[in-house]
């Protein structure tokens, strides 16, 4: 390839890198079987993130989910995020990772101060980037979260139509510890495969500091791998809800 081929192809693969996109939990790939109270608008904001794969770097600024309870058990998801190029070659910002989304809970359990499981939903559309990826695609996942005194569980599992029409399934295991500490450490383990396309997978570390029952700030270091080729990236960031009703997250 020559150099705006490869700059392409590098950019392709940052995109995919965080593509499970009808998920969304900070700072995280995967989610809970949370959604927010009806009525209370749920801001989740990365103002500037850097990732680097191979050694292609790209900032995320901003990197915008917009959750809002519509509903008993149910929330729209509206997201996207803009890609900023670190190179000379670069043409300029780029909207992607756009999606709408409805999740709604399955089951009531732990994350809702019942017992058992909590179970919940995620279905939507994939929508077209504004450069190099003009597709449409679709998702549904499944998110089942148990809450215990020292530590919290995520296991997520989706399957995807990619915007370049493959299919696509993702994994993903979230840890995170005491949900009564002020800073609870975190962490993930993820994995993709777009078949006809890219294979992902990775790891993150990190914390979350809750800093009021209506603002969380999130701190993390992801590390992993897109087709053999080593990637980075440092994500943070707020989570805010916006309303008299307090977030079951």
């Amino acid at each position: 390839m020559n150099g705006r081929q490869r700059v392409g192809a590098l950019l392709l693969l940052a995109a995919f890198a965080g593509s499970q996109e009808a998920l969304a939990y900070r700072p995280f790939n995967g989610t809970d079987a949370a959604v927010a109270e009806p009525g209370v608008l749920e801001l989740e904001l990365g103002p500037i993130q850097y990732f680097e794969v191979g050694s292609t770097p790209t900032l995320f600024s901003p990197d915008v989910v917009i959750n809002y309870g519509i509903g008993e058990r149910w929330e729209l998801v509206l997201q996207g995020r803009l890609a900023h190029e670190l190179l000379p070659e670069s043409q300029g910002p780029n909207l992607i990772d756009n999606g709408v989304f409805l999740k709604g809970i399955l089951r009531e359990g732990s994350l809702q101060d019942k017992s058992g499981p909590s179970v919940a939903t995620e279905f939507g559309l994939l929508l077209p980037a504004t450069r190099d990826d003009p597709g449409t695609g679709a998702a549904l996942a499944l998110i089942v979260s148990q809450r215990w005194q020292d530590l919290t569980l995520h296991l997520n599992a989706e399957v995807a139509m990619t915007r370049r029409q493959f299919v696509d399934t993702a994994y993903s295991v979230i840890l995170e510890g005491p949900y009564k500490w002020p800073v609870r450490p975190v962490a993930e383990f993820f994995y993709e495969r777009e078949y006809g396309g890219s294979e992902i997978g990775s790891g993150l570390v990190g914390a979350i500091w809750r800093v009021s029952d209506h603002l969380a700030v999130d701190f993390a270091l992801r590390g992993g791998w897109i087709d053999g080729v080593a990637f980075k990236e440092v994500r943070a960031g707020v989570t805010i809800d916006f309303g008299l009703v307090n977030s079951k997250r």
